[in-house]
C-alpha cells in the first residue's frame, strides 16, 4: 500500500460516519480513527498476517460527484491563476499563532520561498511556501479549518 492509498483511506473515513477502520495486510496494519468528525489519525501496528477488513458503504461513492461540479466551475473562472494546493491532510492556519499577523493577505506580493500558511498534521506544523512569484488574489480556506490532500488553498496571479 502506497501513500496515495493511505491518504484516500483517511479521506474516506473523514467523510463517512465510520468511527474507525482497521486494515491488516501481510506486512503492516493501519488504523484510521475519525474523532469528533474533524481529527483523523493513523498509527502503524505490528506485523500480523490476516485478511483485509474494510467497510464498503455505497453512500461515500456518491459524495465525490457532488463537489466536482462546483470545483469544475471554479477552475474555469480561475484558469488564469496559479492554485496553491495542500500537500497533506491537516488543519490550516494563516498565522504562526492566534495573536500573530497572518503570513499573507489578499493583495500581497509573494516570491518563491515565501511562507503562505501552516498545515498542522498529527501535531507537526508544516510551513507551506510559495513556489511562484505573484500576487495573492484569493484565500480559499478559513483559518483553523480542516483541509484535505490536494485541496486548493490560495489563488496567485503570476
Amino acid at each position: 500500500m502506497d501513500i496515495k492509498e493511505i491518504q484516500n483511506l483517511i479521506k474516506f473515513v473523514s467523510k463517512s460516519d465510520v468511527a474507525e477502520v482497521s486494515l491488516k495486510m501481510k506486512d503492516f496494519e493501519i488504523k484510521v480513527k475519525n474523532i469528533g468528525g474533524q481529527t483523523v489519525s493513523y498509527a502503524p501496528q505490528a506485523v500480523i498476517p490476516q485478511q483485509v477488513v474494510a467497510p464498503q458503504p455505497a453512500a461515500p461513492a456518491a459524495q465525490p460527484a457532488q463537489p466536482s461540479a462546483p470545483a469544475a466551475a471554479e477552475t474555469e473562472d480561475n484558469s488564469k491563476y496559479i492554485t496553491v494546493k495542500s500537500p497533506m491532510i491537516g488543519t490550516f492556519y494563516r498565522s504562526s499563532g492566534p495573536d500573530k499577523e497572518p503570513f499573507v493577505q489578499v493583495g500581497d506580493s509573494v516570491a518563491p520561498g515565501t511562507v503562505l500558511c501552516i498545515v498542522e498534521a498529527m501535531k507537526l506544523f508544516n510551513e507551506i511556501e510559495s513556489e511562484v512569484s505573484g500576487k495573492i488574489v484569493k484565500i480559499l480556506v478559513d483559518d483553523t479549518t480542516p483541509v484535505e490532500y490536494d485541496q486548493p488553498l490560495f489563488l496567485i496571479e503570476p
